[in-house]
Order: structure tokens, then sequence, then C-alpha cells
């Protein structure tokens, strides 16, 4: 029976404390709707920046991976002249930066490029053999006056085109010669990837590298008549080759499968950095050795540092306004409320119920404007990305737990002070003022 009744007075006492609390903040709606506001202001600000900080870095990382590639890949190698990377090592680099990205063969974006000179109006020029798809893909950065080759075709670089004479629909008549090869894969000319300068490490196989197809040393391995789709026009070292077709190279020199000379890849560095990315593939043969190309990475590495602090920075400016604000609130209330704090305080109120029910208020205010502040920070998270990022954005649940929990915590925090001024008031002196 006493169970029953100690009980029932717990509940009692809880009721009644419940009801005070609701009581004490609607009497007071101005005042509760300044911390509320505080609170939300807060909050929103906080959700705002957190969900774009967290979006943005693979947004801005995928945006910086359409200036090119941020990872090469060469032939280990730069002594041997037969040295260049097969089919096969580059499946396994590809894989391993898969797996390093926690992504899928697949879905790493990659090009490979086969370097030969070749003769134009009896000048050696440098033409890099290409999977067209895939370098369009990944250098989307190019400006191309005029369409991209197709079979029969050539891309010619700016500085080619003016120093050959050439304009869209020319013809070009090319011709391969093994000895001006030898001299390339010797290192007498150096060649240019399409984000960082690689030297070819490769003469041609096969019968190219041994006097050519017709067995004679120096003797022209192939004569063919390209057009001219495009000009490809980037301001680096792009724009001093020609892009042709691989079936195209292969049927030039005579040789098919010779290998690569620069395998490049746009990897997500949100997802892992580039040191682990790098090791990755360098672990995946012997034979090959990647670099990052350092415009790139550290363009990206620098732009979501500089996030990360803006972030911060603005966060803990949010919080100390927030902070004041909702202490400042609180000293209003609990001034307002001396007389009744000193009148429960006679009737034998304890210092720790009072200021655990101005703690309670506290909390549910700052939880009220969590609540309201992460629903105005999501919409305005959602209108930054798509306006400047152009990206959607998800709504993240956890994050708006943490935000509403955190704001209820600042609100506790910055009703400290002035609670605890309330707890210790002298009764006698409140009711003498009466």
């Amino acid at each position: 029976m006493s169970g029953t009744k100690k009980k029932n007075r717990a509940m009692t006492n809880r009721r009644m404390f419940v009801t005070m609390l609701l009581g004490s903040m609607f009497r007071r709606r101005s005042r509760v709707l300044a911390a509320v506001l505080s609170s939300a202001v807060g909050a929103a600000t906080l959700f705002c920046l957190a969900a774009v900080c967290l979006a943005v870095p693979a947004q801005m990382s995928a945006q910086m991976r359409q200036f090119g590639a941020n990872l090469i890949v060469v032939p280990a190698s730069a002594d041997s002249g037969t040295a260049r990377i097969d089919q096969a090592g580059v499946d396994a680099a590809t894989e391993a930066i898969a797996s390093a990205t926690g992504t899928t063969a697949s879905q790493v974006s990659t090009a490979s490029y086969r370097y030969e000179t070749v003769r134009v109006n009896k000048s050696p020029y440098m033409v890099a053999g290409i999977d067209v798809d895939r370098v369009r893909s990944l250098n989307g950065q190019w400006e191309v006056q005029g369409d991209w080759p197709a079979a029969g075709e050539v891309l010619v670089g700016l500085d080619v085109a003016n120093a050959a004479g050439l304009t869209v629909g020319s013809g070009v008549s090319a011709e391969y010669l093994s000895s001006d090869n030898l001299r390339l894969a010797s290192g007498e000319r150096a060649a240019a990837s399409a984000t960082a300068p690689a030297t070819p490490s490769a003469a041609p196989t096969g019968s190219a590298a041994t006097g050519g197809v017709n067995g004679a040393g120096g003797s022209a391995a192939g004569q063919v008549e390209w057009r001219v789709s495009g000009i490809v026009d980037t301001g680096g070292d792009e724009d001093d080759i020609i892009y042709a077709n691989e079936g195209d190279v292969d049927a030039l020199t005579g040789t098919a499968d010779a290998g690569y000379d620069v395998i490049e890849y746009s990897v997500d560095t949100s997802s892992a950095p580039m040191s682990s990315i790098v090791d990755a593939a360098q672990a995946s043969s012997d034979g090959i050795q990647a670099e990052p190309v350092s415009k790139i990475t550290s363009g990206d590495s620098r732009i979501i540092t500089m996030l990360d602090t803006l972030f911060w920075v603005v966060s803990l400016i949010v919080l100390a306004l927030t902070l004041v604000g909702v202490s400042t609130t609180m000293t209003v209330i609990v001034s307002e409320r001396r007389n009744e704090i000193g009148l429960r305080k006679a009737l034998g109120a304890s210092g720790r119920a009072i200021s655990l029910e101005f703690y309670c208020e506290a909390a549910a205010l700052g939880a009220i404007g969590g609540v309201t502040g992460t629903a105005v920070g999501y919409a305005l998270a959602v209108a930054v990305s798509v306006g400047v990022f152009e990206q959607p954005l998800g709504f993240r649940w956890w994050l708006a737990v943490l935000a509403i929990l955190m704001t209820a915590l600042v609100a506790v925090i910055a009703s400290y002070s002035p609670v605890r001024r309330a707890s210790r008031i002298d009764p006698a002196l409140v009711l003498r003022e009466e």
C-alpha cells in the first residue's frame, strides 16, 4: 500500500512539475519566443553549414577532376627500350585504385595514351593513340574547335595546327619512321600527357622496334591520310600533340597491343587520401610507377581544407552568439520570476528543484528552436547546394538529431549563470521587497 502511495505521489509531483514548466513558458510568450528564435537561428546556421560542408567536398572534388586527371601511371623503368604498360598492368592498377576508393573498376575514370612520332610535311610531331570516348570524358575542360576524331580522323593541338598550317577539314599525310621512334625511346623527345608532362619510356614494339614493317632500319613503316576533325586549345602541353584513334595508330605503325606510355586517372580523394591511392596503384604491379598530379591534387585538398576551416570558424561564432542570446533571454526570465522563486523557497522548495525547472525550461526552448532551425537550415542548404553547386542534397537524419541536441545543450549551458543566481536567492529579501 505504501508503495502505491509513493508511486502516486511521484506521478503527482511530475504532473505538477510539467504543469508549472508549461505554465511559466506560456505566461511569458514574448521571452520564450526570443529564446526560441535565438536557438533557431543558431540551429539553422549550423545545420546549413554542416550539410553543405558534408556534401560539397565530394562535389568540389568532382568539379576539380573536370580539369583533368589527378593521378598518372607510367612505366617503372625509363631505361628499358621496350618497357610499356600492357593491358594486364592497366587492369591491375585500375582494380587497385577502385579498391582503395571503395568503388568498382567500371566506375574509375581513366584514359590510356600510346605515343609515337610521325612526320607531317616532313616535320616530326607526336601522335597519341587514344580511346576517344575515355579521353573526352576525362578531360571535360578541353576546348575543341570542331569535333572529336572518328576513324580516319585526328584531333590536332593548336600549336601543331599553327606550325603545320592545319585547319578543321584539312588533310594530313602522316608518315611513320621507326628511326624517329628509336630516338623517342632513347629520350631525345619528351611527350606530355593530358595533364602532366611524362616521358614515354617505350619504343615501338614488334617490327617497328627492329627496323619497321618493311625490315629496313629508318624506312617507312606506313603512310596514311587523315582528316583534321578538330583543333584542341588547352594552353598546355596538349597543344603539341596529334590525337588519333588507337586503331588508326595501330594501322600506321603495323603493331597492335603495343602497350601504353601513360595511364591517366581521375580519382575521388574525398573517400581516401591520395597517398593511399598512389600506394595501392604502385603495389598492383612491379612494372608501373604511380604519381599524383600536384596541381590538381593540391588544389582539391586546399579547397576542402578551406571549407572545413570556414565551417569551424563560422560554427564557433554562431555558437557564441547563440549562447549570448539565450543567456540574455534566460537572465530576463529569471529576473521577472524573482518573487515566484522567493515564495517557493520560503515554502520549502530547494535550490536544486528550482534549478532543475529552469534547466528543463531552457532545454525545451532549445529543442523547439532546434527543430525549427533544422527545418529552416535544411531548406537553406538545399537552396545553396542546388543554386550554387548544382548538386541535389539529401536529408541526413543523424545530422538533424545532432543539431537539435546541440542546440538544447547550448541553451542549458547559456542558462547556467542566471539559474545559478536564481537558486541562491534569499527568500527573506525577496518577501521584504514585497
